[in-house]
């Protein structure tokens, strides 16, 4: 097992997300093909994303939920979020990892940021989607992606899937991320922080709603920062990806005028193609059946629904989700 950087902390609704991450050795009565759906005792260590983004608070629930229902102790680590997760649970780092529907289609053809590396992933789920959330200062002069020339921008966390997205905005609208702004490779609370004082004009974030460090923003700087419609660079942006889709920000997530047209993007639960399959059942059952107690944790895990999960495409379901879900 490998030793993983340990995260130990008091999410949203007090649970503690810690732990050590590592393969996990299969077992050989959950995978002989007997149909089984239960979990052996073991642990997992699940990668999430930034303190302060949904994927941090929603992963500490999942690991207790885990932890509570079955034999397995599970424990919750921050990351830099998708691109970093998928290539610490393809290298045996963590067992379970939150990511972007197109990082993770990204990762299993070998394009974009694992260019010629196909990854040895499948999903366990497709679950809530993460909306793009573009805001920028109001005095910065920022109507449109095309007006961040020159502006300092935050993208993201390295390899995370909001610096994937951000640049792909960036590019579709005519702009090369690495010359015409300055970009600042911040995580969320960095970026808040910057906000708030002024060094940076703007920033993209990709996350569920609300996202707690974005409501912190809002409710601190009101009319002097406001969100960007997006939804001009959508033809573009699918295609690249099909997977992105037009959706809007619900005024009342953070007490806005009106809603704002966006773009959307599903996020999946990743494993390794070597997880367990009675584990892997076992889990994706439990992310349904106690759906009600992770939306006590977060209200995004409200959108989480049986039909969709199935929808990983051209990421594989792993056999003992399809076992849960009824498509094996």
């Amino acid at each position: 097992m490998r030793a993983t950087r340990i995260v130990a902390g008091v999410v949203a609704v007090g649970l503690v997300v810690a732990g050590c991450g590592g393969k996990r050795p299969a077992d050989s009565a959950q995978d002989s093909g007997s149909g089984g759906c239960e979990a052996a005792e073991g642990r997992v260590t699940i990668a999430t994303g930034n303190t302060g983004g949904v994927y941090y608070t929603l992963g500490g629930g999942l690991a207790q939920l885990i932890s509570d229902n079955t034999p397995i102790k599970a424990s919750a680590a921050e990351t830099g979020a998708s691109v970093q997760n998928i290539q610490q649970l393809a290298a045996g780092d963590y067992d379970i990892a939150f990511s972007l529907a197109d990082t993770a289609a990204d990762a299993v053809e070998g394009t974009g940021s694992f260019d010629g590396k196909k990854q040895d992933i499948s999903a366990l789920a497709r679950i809530y989607s993460n909306y793009t959330q573009v805001v920028v200062r109001a005095d910065s002069g920022i109507n449109s992606v095309e007006d961040m020339r020159g502006k300092k921008i935050s993208t993201g966390s390295p390899k995370s899937g909001t610096e994937v997205i951000a640049n792909r905005l960036l590019e579709s609208a005519g702009l090369d991320p690495a010359s015409d702004v300055s970009a600042q490779r911040l995580a969320l609370r960095q970026t808040v922080d910057q906000m708030k004082s002024g060094q940076i004009d703007g920033f993209v974030w990709s996350g569920g709603l609300p996202t707690p460090e974005v409501t912190d923003l809002t409710t601190s700087l009101k009319d002097d920062v406001r969100f960007v419609d997006i939804t001009p660079l959508l033809p573009k942006m699918q295609e690249i990806n099909p997977v992105y889709e037009e959706g809007s920000l619900p005024a009342d997530t953070y007490q806005l005028a009106a809603d704002v047209p966006t773009i959307v993007v599903p996020n999946m639960l990743l494993v390794r193609n070597d997880f367990p399959e009675g584990d892997a059942c076992a889990i994706t059952n439990l992310i349904f059946d106690k759906k009600d107690d992770l939306a006590k944790v977060h209200k995004a895990a409200n959108d989480l629904d049986r039909k969709l999960a199935v929808e990983t495409d051209p990421v594989p379901l792993h056999p003992g989700a399809q076992r849960a879900l009824g498509t094996d």
